[in-house]
């Protein structure tokens, strides 16, 4: 393989695990604070997709994507309310029984309402023009994901040690109780939670259907175990955690297609996540914790 063929898979590579990182914020950071795999994440990044099929049709891109974005927030602020609220104090497994009920209807209402063949993802123009550098073309939304990615996480981590909605986030992910007896909203933090995780989930799903062109009910489930693998990756409950595991997965995947290894690059990573837990459990940037009694 050539250099620039190399590059040009790197950049593949690293625009893959720009989005993947996006989503896997999400995962960790629910978990940060509630303790809960949120299995219905990847549903909800399915979702914006067919938002922005729908949006698309009726409104041009710069009125479509906040549609998108307000649309898809609400969905994960809803299903918070619907799904997770009520289970506040329920045994964990009760929360987590109810996150896959909702992965599961999410998938099935897709597929009742759009049917279960694939529907082409529509075309931003812009984001689709190719770059020439050399030997080496790459579209504006290849150069612009990781860019888009590191920048959001900079402001994210800047909101939660600067300001009192992060401070509140932090204190709650520390002692829920403590936090409510402190004067903490804490359902509105919870709350803000999801609203952080679903619209990154939403910028993610443009930029990673940007490339692929085609959405279906069932086009959430895979990237968003790859995404729950990065945050372990990572180390679950870590922000920046998330993001190396996301462009780890991202480029390893990439280079797996590119030498001719496509059939295993899914395998791949979930052979990745049997080793980080056993090597190291608590992931890249994870800290072990011990439990009080």
């Amino acid at each position: 393989m050539s250099i620039t063929t190399l590059i040009q898979h790197l950049l593949t590579g690293i625009s893959l695990g720009g989005a993947y990182a996006l989503i896997a914020i999400g995962y960790t950071m629910v978990y940060g604070i509630l303790r809960l795999i949120n299995f219905a994440h990847g549903d909800i990044f399915m979702m914006a997709g067919y938002f922005m099929i729908f949006a698309m049709a009726s409104f041009p891109w710069f009125i479509s994507i906040p549609v998108v974005l307000l649309g898809t927030v609400l969905l994960g602020v809803l299903i918070e309310k619907a799904a997770y609220k009520p289970l506040r104090s329920a045994p964990r497994m009760s929360i987590m029984i109810s996150a896959i009920g909702v992965s599961y209807l999410l998938q099935n209402l897709a597929t009742y309402l759009f049917t279960a063949l694939p529907k082409s993802y529509p075309e931003i123009t812009f984001l689709k023009k190719i770059f020439q550098f050399g030997d080496i073309s790459a579209s504006l939304v290849t150069l612009i994901t990781p860019v888009l990615t590191v920048l959001l996480v900079i402001l994210l981590i800047q909101l939660i040690n600067h300001t009192k909605v992060g401070m509140a986030m932090r204190a709650v992910s520390k002692d829920t109780e403590t936090a409510r007896l402190m004067g903490i909203k804490v359902d509105s933090t919870i709350s803000m939670t999801f609203v952080i995780g679903s619209f990154l989930a939403a910028i993610g799903s443009i930029l990673y259907f940007t490339d692929r062109m085609t959405v279906y009910p069932y086009s959430g489930s895979l990237p968003g175990l790859k995404c729950f693998v990065a945050a372990v990756l990572g180390g679950i409950g870590s922000i920046p955690g998330a993001v190396v595991g996301g462009f780890i997965i991202g480029i390893c995947e990439t280079l797996l297609v590119a030498f001719g290894y496509s059939t295993y690059s899914d395998a791949f990573t979930f052979l990745l996540l049997i080793i980080i837990l056993l090597v190291r459990p608590t992931g890249i940037f994870g800290e072990a914790t011990t439990d009080k009694v």
